[in-house]
């Protein structure tokens, strides 16, 4: 009777073992919430994605903490997309799981520079005179078309680290990209039936990417964290009541004091327009309408 036992507790243990073995996720990090998403997208239950960047932190001047290095050094793939945080970390991040591999999604589509305007005092001066500053905008998670094609790397990497589960990846992939399809066709009716230019104002220029594919016309307040000289809020303030601005967006991980400051002299409203929510189709959809609702 007690062989009987002992056996039948040997076959369960192996059964759980292998449940277990079955069970375990191929481990990644990304960067940034939204990268999240996709991932998880198209690993479905087959992957397990970690945040580097904690939500309401900016990945400009984000610290990994202790805890994050720990999974980090678990993980097999990291995926990256160009952040400021990354380069002084990802050096790091080699150094702590020399296993890893690193894949910047961001490599996978032409980048744009981040323009700041300063408009020039003369009344008589055409409107494009003015002096830009020029960065690699990281931005490419906020447009739609680009992430169809950043989707595709990230399928193709988890493939290749886990070629048993190719059919459920390429299943998840297709899904997704008839989920991007659907979401860019809903906001190209929103945005291109207008037959106008809409110009919006935001803090930290992160929706160029958003407004190109879109037709709109970004009006950023500051770039890199930097806050605008008074003469250039001077400025800035002129232009939005030229152009009868109604709000000002901004994000949550940067101050918003220059933000307030111009609303409060034209009379504007701030908004809030996250391009780190993790929640990234409804956000695009939320971002959208508050756009058009203060056109």
């Amino acid at each position: 009777m007690k062989t009987t036992k002992t056996i039948a507790l040997s076959i369960l243990a192996l059964l759980l073992t292998c449940s277990t073995v079955s069970a375990a996720k191929l481990q990644t990090t990304v960067s940034i919430a939204p990268l999240k998403y996709f991932v998880e997208k198209i690993g479905g239950e087959k992957v397990k994605a970690n945040i580097m960047v904690k939500p309401g932190s900016s990945p400009a001047t984000y610290e990994p903490q202790p805890r994050q290095m720990a999974l980090l050094s678990k993980s097999e793939i990291y995926f990256a997309i160009g952040v400021p945080f990354e380069r002084a970390w990802i050096p790091r991040f080699r150094s702590a799981n020399d296993k890893l591999e690193i894949i910047n999604l961001g490599k996978t589509v032409v980048h744009q520079t981040m323009k700041t305007h300063v408009h020039d005092e003369d009344e008589h001066k055409h409107h494009n005179e003015h002096e830009t500053t020029q960065i690699t905008d990281p931005h490419v998670w906020l447009s739609p078309p680009l992430v169809r094609i950043i989707s595709q790397q990230i399928r193709d990497v988890l493939i290749e680290h886990d070629p048993a589960n190719t059919e459920a990846y390429t299943s998840n992939y297709l899904n997704f990209a008839a989920e991007i399809n659907k979401l860019d066709s809903e906001l190209l009716n929103i945005f291109t039936p207008k037959g106008e230019r809409f110009s919006f104002m935001v803090y930290h220029p992160s929706w160029g990417y958003f407004a190109r594919t879109y037709g709109l016309n970004q009006i950023p307040i500051e770039l890199e964290g930097k806050e605008p000289s008074p003469k250039e809020l001077t400025q800035l303030i002129k232009f939005a009541k030229k152009n009868s601005v109604k709000a000002i967006f901004i994000q949550p991980q940067f101050s918003q004091k220059s933000a307030r400051a111009i609303a409060s002299s034209i009379g504007a409203e701030t908004l809030t327009a996250d391009p780190l929510a993790e929640d990234w189709a409804e956000n695009l959809r939320r971002t959208a309408a508050t756009f058009i609702k203060e056109r």
